[in-house]
């Protein structure tokens, strides 16, 4: 299919919004190109939020961006992970190198430490906000706005063609949007996932998800993949989003994709982009996205009046094309592909998650409805029905035209940049006479007798009760880690109504929530614990907005609490008990029973329920740092938090350590 290739060139064609395509390593980079994608993103060895993808040295990235600048392509790099006080010297040289030895024209990151390190760095190019930075309302971009680095904010991929709408109406001039038009959906919302971390310390906001969500969970007897979403596919909804003067580019998902799934998804997009209108040009695009060896897609949620739910259980949800199904015995087992399969075609045994699975290599051509033999070969010996997925594939006319790319290279130095001296510029530490407490936060005021004399907080919710005045110098409102554009209003009446009604002290879960308090100095603000904050660069930041107090991660190690409450510029908090959530979602499986536990293959339980707008996934054992007191307290955090999640009926809680990631450190 690689004949129906677009020429290069027309890249160079005036025509918004861009089209942004993923590489993951050198291959599907220059596949990009050769698909003529206006602009291409790509991250690092370090500091990335794919750390699975091969990814880049400044060397390598070096060559490729001045061959895209030469095609008249951008280049974005990730660093859009999270980042610890000792690590702030380490990314600040990274980009000092990348700005002196590469050049890209933009950064895309989470943490808003990187704001002012990129500017210490001398990085003069554009920052772009990622969703893990989590900006779900249109009020939020007002106060993007006022970092005049920050360029453009890519939006979470839970948003309807009507909320995207939304956010382009009240989208500051010099800022615009970027928009996920294909790939991979988390069942979580970006930055509100802790699954990974929480079950085995390896952290998705740091680009090392085992992707708990993708595998196999045991509800009342009944396994499936309650969690696993199908990609999103805009497909022929693309034209919707065209004309939104706001919305700068389309972006494609999957850094850890191969060059095909690359080459044909950035042609499909650019064939709906600009030929919207001819039936013919729609045709082929979708017949290119079939072919990009994705998994089956949805639209979820961009048509408000008919939206879809992203888990169906009725789906293959393995990453690849789905190609067909183990048959025959374990000693003499084969595959009958749907579709043809060419030599250096690669296949995939089962699910990732699978301990067993396996990566195939074809030998051989193999037509539609042949026979090939997998197995007894190596260690895997598949039984009948076993899915296989093709994931990637080699065609000689895409080989050629990475080749002629790739012999392009050589005239761009192969060096890389001269050792960086940066050192960052950190916040003054400010003397902290901040009385130390404890605070229990709670669903709702049930649970707090008369005789409760410590702090006390209470997720807000609209509907909720009043509560009494006398209360309001202990009392704590606690905003949701995600607002959508559909409640911005009503959460700005509620927030308005609990300030009448005398409250003066709030945690916001999102540091962009802050818009909601326009004299922010009358309150005492606290950035709350979903806001992942991890060094004191971004306590700066926050202490700049306007913030009063920081709860810091839950995800850090000792060492790293200890690091980070040395130099804070601002009262700091802690978790130290409680239900955390594996993930915040927009979305739940229409065949999950809500409050009832569910296992996965290694007996870890959990639940899930809803409050409002989100879903939260619960664990059934708590953190529990109570031991760790007396060493947090001797640290410098000023506020214990106590998270009192209900726990519905019939179910048990493990006793476990709860130390998260107290010892191993945050990976």
């Amino acid at each position: 299919m690689a004949d129906y290739a677009v020429n290069p060139g027309a890249q160079n064609r005036p025509r918004p919004p861009a089209i942004l395509a993923p590489a993951g390593g050198k291959e599907a980079f220059l596949a990009a190109l050769a698909a003529g994608a206006d602009a291409v993103y790509a991250g690092l060895k370090n500091f990335s939020a794919r750390m699975a993808a091969e990814n880049f040295t400044i060397s390598e990235l070096a060559q490729l961006t001045g061959l895209a600048h030469e095609q008249g392509a951008a280049v974005h790099v990730a660093l859009n992970s999270l980042i610890q006080s000792s690590e702030l010297d380490s990314v600040g040289k990274l980009i000092d190198r990348l700005a002196r030895r590469v050049g890209p024209d933009a950064l895309i990151i989470q943490d808003l430490a990187m704001i002012p390190l990129a500017r210490q760095a001398g990085f003069t190019g554009e920052i772009h906000l990622s969703t893990l930075s989590n900006i779900s309302f249109p009020r939020a971009l007002g106060l993007v706005a006022r970092f005049p680095e920050v360029k453009r904010v890519v939006l979470p991929r839970e948003l309807s063609i009507d909320e995207i709408k939304q956010m382009a109406g009240q989208c500051p001039k010099g800022l615009s949007l970027e928009v996920f038009v294909h790939g991979a959906l988390c069942y979580g919302v970006s930055g509100r996932c802790y699954w990974s971390s929480f079950l085995g310390g390896k952290s998705g906001l740091r680009g090392r998800c085992v992707q708990p969500c993708r595998r196999a969970y045991d509800q009342g007897g009944k396994t499936a993949r309650y969690f696993s979403c199908q990609d999103l596919w805009f497909d022929v909804l693309t034209r919707l989003l065209v004309n939104i003067p706001q919305v700068s580019c389309l972006k494609i998902e999957g850094r850890k994709k191969g060059p095909h799934y690359v080459y044909y998804t950035v042609l499909a997009y650019r064939l709906l982009r600009d030929h919207s209108d001819d039936p013919a040009m729609k045709k082929k695009a979708l017949s290119f996205l079939e072919y990009a060896l994705g998994r089956s897609g949805t639209h979820y949620n961009i048509l408000s009046q008919r939206p879809r739910n992203p888990v169906d259980l009725k789906q293959q949800t393995g990453s690849g094309m789905l190609i067909g199904t183990v048959k025959g015995e374990r000693s003499r087992s084969y595959l009958v592909p749907r579709e043809a399969l060419y030599s250096q075609d690669i296949l995939r045994i089962g699910y990732e998650d699978d301990p067993w699975h396996a990566v195939l290599r074809v030998g051989r051509y193999v037509p539609p409805r042949g026979r090939l033999y997998v197995g007894p070969g190596g260690r895997v010996k598949p039984k009948n029905g076993t899915p296989v997925f093709l994931i990637d594939r080699r065609e000689e006319a895409l080989a050629k035209q990475i080749r002629r790319l790739e012999e392009k290279l050589g005239k761009y130095p192969h060096s890389e940049a001269d050792p960086s001296e940066f050192t960052a510029t950190l916040p003054k530490k400010k003397s902290n006479r901040y009385l130390f407490g404890e605070m229990k936060v709670a669903r709702s005021w049930n649970r707090f007798n008369r005789g409760y004399k410590d702090q006390f907080g209470i997720w807000l919710s609209p509907g909720m009760p009043d509560f009494k005045t006398e209360d309001a110098t202990r009392f704590w409102a606690w905003l949701p880690p995600v607002i959508w554009p559909d409640e911005q209003e009503a959460w700005k009446f509620l927030i308005q109504q609990v300030i009448r009604q005398g409250c003066r002290n709030f945690v916001l879960n999102a540091p962009w929530q802050i818009v909601f308090f326009t004299e922010s100095r009358k309150f005492n603000l606290w950035a709350g614990p979903f806001c992942n904050i991890a060094n004191t660069l971004s306590i700066g930041c926050l202490a700049d907005m306007g913030f009063t107090g920081v709860i810091v991660s839950p995800e850090l190690g000792g060492p790293e609490y200890e690091d980070l409450a040395a130099q804070s510029p601002l009262p700091l908090g802690v978790v130290v008990s409680g239900h955390w959530p594996l993930c915040v979602s927009r979305t739940v499986s229409e065949e999950l029973t809500l409050e009832t536990i569910f296992a996965s293959p290694k007996g870890e339980q959990a639940w899930a329920s809803r409050y409002d707008a989100n879903v939260w996934v619960f664990p059934n054992w708590r953190i529990d740092l109570t031991q760790k007191q007396e060493a947090l307290k001797g640290f410098g955090y000023r506020i214990l938090v106590h998270l009192m999640e209900p726990v519905p009926k019939g179910i048990a809680l493990k006793e476990r350590p709860g130390l998260w990631n107290w010892e191993i450190g945050l990976k």
